[in-house]
C-alpha cells in the first residue's frame, strides 16, 4: 500500500496565522510594570432606535519598553495571552 506523504510549505509565521485585529486608542492608565490600559471608542447605532451611542472597552495591553504615557494615542495588536488579563500588546505611540 502506499502511504500518502504530505509536503508543507515553509511559509513565514506571519503568513500561516492570520490577520490579528488592531484597535487605535487612548492610554488611560501607566501604573503596572509593563503593562498599560488602553481605552478605544467605537460609535455604533443602538439596534432599537438607531441613535449613534458610543461604546467604550478597555484593553490590557504589554509595553515592554514603557514607551506609553497617559493621555497617548496608541496602536494596539491582539497577541497570545500574556496573562489573565492582558492579550493585546503597544505596536506603535501614534501621537503625544
Amino acid at each position: 500500500m502506499e502511504q500518502a506523504v504530505e509536503i508543507h510549505n515553509t511559509e513565514t509565521s506571519s503568513e500561516s496565522r492570520g490577520k490579528r485585529k488592531e484597535r487605535v486608542g487612548q492610554v488611560v492608565s501607566v501604573k503596572m510594570a509593563k503593562t498599560i490600559i488602553v481605552e478605544s471608542t467605537t460609535r455604533v447605532p443602538h439596534p432599537r432606535f438607531r441613535k449613534i451611542i458610543k461604546q467604550i472597552k478597555r484593553f490590557y495591553a504589554h509595553d515592554e519598553a514603557s514607551t506609553a504615557k497617559l493621555g497617548d494615542t496608541v496602536l494596539i495588536m491582539e497577541s497570545r495571552p500574556l496573562s489573565k488579563l492582558k492579550r493585546w500588546r503597544l505596536v506603535s505611540v501614534i501621537s503625544h
